[in-house]
């Protein structure tokens, strides 16, 4: 412990932060390798999505390959954004087996070069290609899928011409005070006016129980700005008589883009508009535990993509000569499996409210940092 702890101030203090050339050449072969895997592991996302679509939606609806193949373009990102650890895992460790295998990695150490002074500057570019993933690539990627879901249920509601029959309609509105459910019988899609309404008006306690007020019922709803136009309605109060209304109104802090339209699925929102969904969801009373865990997970991408690179090139330092270099690889790929299993885990014991977001989005990250910096100072160090 205390030839590393003496190990690594010179190994910081001696990097002025420019690259040198052997630098700027570990991390252009690292790049290279990054983008090679890159498009290998999109090509086979996107062939299994294509097969996917023409198996689910072309079976069901008459749709050219054309059609299947926007599809699968529209749906593809989103799944390539998730598999990435494995772009920076897989790329970095073939970039640094094939710099070992060419004994480059020997001579450079040889030469007094410190496996931190090139493995650093190939941790700093999956660093910042996690920031621009998330802050450029995700929301596009989002946008998207978000396309993929509307297309897939115009494409199914019309199926064999018929378009569905229109469902019963529910919808919440809500502030810190008071919470408003409304249930229609039915909507017209034209002007979005509600038939047979039931208005089912909550206050909420300090404790945060929800205490119930008065039920209002009228033939039809309207969304107006700042308020919802009843006709014919009838209110009735707890323990009080009912009393009728040709018209009422109700106050209400819906648009009518938020009141009809479904609150999107996590992968489908970009990082940008994950904070105020989050808001609007928790003040309509719902419970915004996955929205939550996704913006979280967003911000740990960064440290993930950095973790899974230096990860990969701790395992990849050993020498070819001592002939357990296919056995470092396998146990690089297991533990990196390893680690997307926790952070599956995590995600479900997030998305069920065992562990807070914050907790199950961050701690896989870390785990797989403070492994990759273990392992490298145990290779690096002794």
């Amino acid at each position: 412990m205390r030839r590393i702890g003496a190990r690594l101030p010179t190994v910081f203090t001696g990097w002025s932060g420019r690259l040198t050339r052997i630098e700027f050449y570990v991390l252009q072969r690292t790049v290279r390798a990054l983008l090679g895997a890159l498009a290998i592991i999109s090509a086979v996302i996107m062939l299994i999505d294509f097969v996917e679509v023409s198996r689910d939606i072309g079976g069901r609806v008459d749709i050219s390959a054309l059609g299947q193949i926007g599809l699968m373009l529209m749906k593809s990102p989103s799944v390539i954004l998730q598999l990435l650890p494995f772009v920076f895992l897989f790329g970095v460790l073939a970039a640094f087996i094939s710099l070992n295998r060419r004994s480059e990695l020997i001579a450079m150490r040889a030469a007094g070069v410190s496996a931190w002074r090139f493995i650093f500057p190939a941790a700093g570019v999956a660093l910042l290609a996690g920031v621009v993933t998330v802050a450029v690539f995700n929301p596009l990627a989002s946008w998207l899928d978000g396309q993929y879901q509307r297309q897939v249920d115009a494409l199914l509601s019309t199926r064999a011409g018929q378009p569905e029959a229109s469902p019963v309609v529910w919808i919440r509105q809500g502030d810190g005070r008071t919470q408003v459910v409304v249930r229609a019988q039915e909507r017209d899609p034209q002007t979005s006016v509600l038939r047979n309404v039931s208005m089912f008006v909550y206050t909420t306690e300090g404790t945060g129980r929800r205490v119930f007020q008065r039920r209002i019922e009228a033939q039809t709803a309207q969304l107006v700005p700042g308020a919802w136009q009843l006709t014919n309605a009838r209110e009735a109060a707890a323990g009080q008589q009912a009393v009728s209304y040709a018209t009422l109104s109700i106050r209400s802090n819906l648009t009518v883009q938020e009141a009809f339209s479904r609150f999107e699925q996590p992968r489908s929102v970009p990082f940008w508009r994950l904070h105020s969904l989050i808001s609007t969801i928790e003040a309509a009373g719902f419970s915004a535990t996955q929205y939550r865990l996704r913006f979280q997970e967003l911000l740990a991408t960064p440290l993930m993509f950095a973790a899974m690179s230096i990860l990969a090139a701790a395992f990849s330092l050993r020498l070819m000569r001592l002939g357990d270099m296919p056995l470092m690889v396998v146990a690089a790929l297991g533990l990196g499996f390893l680690f997307y299993f926790l952070n599956a885990l995590m995600r479900a014991l997030g998305e069920a409210e065992v562990l807070p977001p914050i907790a199950a989005a961050w701690i896989p990250p870390l785990l797989v940092v403070l492994s990759a910096f273990t392992l490298l100072c145990y290779t690096e160090d002794g």
